[in-house]
């Protein structure tokens, strides 16, 4: 007779500890999510207090400067657009296409899932490295000792390749298999496939990557330390083949400053570069919901 009220007040009672064992879960989860929030936001806030009254148009249109007053971020802003740029020019072809070939082309042999550990074991390598390795091959090799701007564009490119291939690595495998059995049953080849019902469909994760990868790129500064090493430009680089600095790098330099100055300086590049990188994500955002294929209702 005692059984069966036994057993319900057993399943009763491990109910009960499930029910806490979720709650507490989630609480832990919230506050996880409340302490990363609040802890950006004490950094932003202290960021704009300290920045906000040294960012003006004088300040984005001058030169650096030894003088706070007159320092600006022209040379170190063109410097970022041009490795931004060239880094992406060199980036998404070949990461998009080496994800292509690996998901959609390679056969699935030892020698092919080497190629794929290598890559993911590339994306945690420390940045620092790909400096020298860039220092060393194309700095020394490639340009005979000229620190151009396309020495430190395929660097960064080196840098954040795995990145990039990864992510659209991923994004083609959530493409449902059914979508390209469906393409071949009317008749289309692998690579008519691949371009009108793979990429498409794997275009948001993608950009996302991508996103990430550009993100990283403008952001790194030991890299460039070590291609470029130039602290104070008053010029800004108008061909791949001129000399730069980039803004990370002269934030760098001015947070290391004596005077205290500069750390107000610094706090207003800051706002600039988080400015660059909000636009880039945006423009990104953009692009992936424009060319995203959306299923008919």
């Amino acid at each position: 007779m005692n059984k069966p009220n036994m057993l319900n007040r057993s399943r009763n009672t491990w109910h009960t500890i499930r029910v806490w064992r979720d709650r507490l879960f989630v609480v832990g989860f919230v506050m996880s999510v409340a302490i990363g929030i609040l802890g950006l936001a004490a950094l932003l806030i202290d960021i704009l207090a300290d920045g906000l009254p040294y960012l003006n148009w004088n300040f984005i249109s001058s030169y650096s400067s030894y003088e706070p007053t007159e320092a600006g971020i022209l040379g170190p802003l063109g410097g970022t657009l041009w490795i931004a740029g060239l880094t992406a020019l060199f980036t998404i072809p070949l990461g998009v296409g080496t994800a292509i070939y690996l998901e959609e082309f390679a056969t699935k042999n030892r020698l092919n899932r080497l190629i794929e550990l290598n890559i993911a074991n590339l994306a945690g390598v420390p940045s620092v490295i790909y400096g020298l390795l860039g220092l060393a091959m194309f700095v020394q090799f490639l340009f005979g000792g000229s620190r151009n701007v396309t020495a430190g564009a395929l660097t960064m490119t080196l840098l954040v390749l795995p990145i990039v291939v990864i992510a659209s690595q991923e994004a083609i495998k959530a493409v449902p298999a059914s979508y390209r059995d469906a393409a071949y049953a009317m008749g289309a080849n692998r690579w008519q496939v691949v371009k009108s019902v793979v990429l498409p469909q794997a275009m948001p994760g993608m950009m996302s990557g991508i996103i990430l990868a550009l993100s990283r790129a403008i952001g790194e500064s030991a890299p460039i330390l070590i291609i470029s090493s130039l602290v104070v430009v008053t010029f800004v680089p108008t061909t791949p083949d001129s000399s730069f600095t980039v803004l990370p790098l002269q934030i760098f330099t001015w947070i290391g400053h004596q005077n205290p100055e500069f750390r107000g300086i610094a706090a207003a590049a800051i706002i600039v570069l988080l400015g660059l990188l909000l636009t880039m994500n945006g423009i990104a955002i953009w692009i992936r919901n424009k060319y995203q294929v959306r299923p008919e209702q």
